[in-house]
């Protein structure tokens, strides 16, 4: 038989038990704030006027609702993530803190259309097969700025594609853990017409960080249009 639930299947983000218990108690606030989403809070506070909307791409289950408020930033919400369980967890646990259920989407970046004043993606286009075509789309969306943060260094873009060994007992999957050239990737977000800052990631202060047994360099990259 032949079906769509293909992409499910093979999703990583379908199979860890431990990751959707994380993420609901992330949305309870039973877990500390991550600090990536502190700091994309923070950069986003610079720039946000009231009533405007930032987009959250690869929200997982929208957790990133509390950074924006705790912060007294005045914006609209909306969140998309690919993974049905992740929004299912948001859906479930999110409006308790204010956030309606419809704010939250499953949707992957690459159906992404329309417009928002404010773009974030983080840790996701580095887990994907390559950034060029959901970066172009987030781009496209953005009126106002980007706030990204991904594993990107000097040199020469490096892709992987790898088993995961932290997912459920019994599942054998593979997910890519990329790293890619930050020159090349701030070129290619100026060249849609934005000005583009190279940010130190908080958490880890420029020194890779493993995970899953993969060294990620995490850097933040700020963008605002330049005819904003």
């Amino acid at each position: 038989m032949i079906s769509a639930r293909g992409y499910v299947r093979w999703c990583i983000w379908e199979h860890s038990a431990t990751v959707h218990a994380l993420y609901t108690a992330r949305c309870r606030r039973q877990a500390e704030e991550m600090t990536c989403a502190a700091q994309a809070a923070e950069l986003l506070a610079e720039r946000v006027g009231a009533g405007e909307l930032v987009l959250d791409a690869g929200c997982g289950s929208g957790s990133l609702f509390h950074s924006l408020r705790d912060r007294g930033i005045p914006c609209a919400y909306h969140g998309i993530d690919a993974s049905p369980t992740l929004i299912g967890i948001g859906k479930r646990e999110m409006p308790a803190f204010g956030l309606p259920a419809s704010a939250l989407e499953v949707m992957r970046i690459e159906d992404l259309d329309g417009e928002a004043d404010h773009v974030v993606c983080m840790n996701v286009l580095t887990n994907i097969d390559g950034y060029h075509r959901p970066l172009e789309r987030l781009l496209s969306v953005a009126r106002r700025s980007l706030i990204l943060r991904e594993s990107l260094r000097p040199g020469p873009s490096e892709y992987r594609y790898v088993r995961d060994e932290f997912l459920d007992p019994g599942v054998d999957l593979r997910v890519h853990v990329n790293a890619y050239d930050i020159d090349e990737v701030v070129a290619f977000i100026e060249a849609a017409g934005f000005r583009a800052a190279v940010v130190t990631d908080r958490r880890t202060g420029g020194v890779p960080e493993d995970v899953i047994g993969y060294p990620h360099h995490w850097t933040f990259i700020v963008a605002d249009r330049e005819d904003s």
